[in-house]
């Protein structure tokens, strides 16, 4: 879970930095803000790569994944 916090962290930082709202971002992303807010919600596990790259990408950003 201490992941999910980070990647919730981050994308909430860049829509701040950005002003997006959740309505805004799930829009840009083709999907329900309910979609967004358990993305956004730290305490839920559930998070695929597509709804991570689609967020990303919404936001201007690139996904870099990495296996050290």
């Amino acid at each position: 879970m201490a992941i999910k916090r980070v990647i919730a962290y981050q994308i909430e930082e860049e829509m701040r930095a950005q002003n997006i709202t959740q309505t805004e971002l799930a829009q840009r992303m083709n999907t329900s803000r309910a979609v967004v807010s358990r993305l956004l919600n730290p305490k839920n596990s559930s998070l695929t790569l597509s709804t991570l790259s689609s967020a990303v990408s919404a936001l201007g950003k690139k996904l870099d994944v990495s296996i050290i």
